[in-house]
C-alpha cells in the first residue's frame, strides 16, 4: 500500500525535523542523510507499510542507521 504523495512529504518533514533536533544537527544535514537512507527507501516504496509507523519510530530507525554508519559525532 502506498500513501498519498503530499501526506508522505509532510511526514518526511516531521521525521527530518525530529531527527535533526534529537541529534543536534542542521536541517540541511538531516535532510541529506534522510534522502540517502534505507529508511527513506522503505517508507517511499511502501515496504511493510512503514509509512504507517509513527514519526518517533521512524526517527528512531533513522538514528539507528545514522549511528551504524558512524556519522554520529556526539
Amino acid at each position: 500500500m502506498t500513501a498519498h504523495p503530499i501526506l508522505l512529504q509532510k511526514k518526511y518533514a516531521r521525521i527530518i525535523a525530529l531527527f535533526a533536533k534529537r541529534n543536534g544537527i542542521s536541517l540541511d544535514c538531516a535532510l541529506k542523510f534522510f534522502y540517502h537512507s534505507f529508511v527513506y527507501r522503505l517508507v517511499s516504496e511502501g515496504v511493510s507499510d512503514m509509512h504507517c509507523m509513527s514519526d518517533e519510530y521512524l526517527a528512531d530507525e533513522l538514528e539507528n542507521e545514522y549511528y551504524k554508519q558512524g556519522q554520529y559525532k556526539g
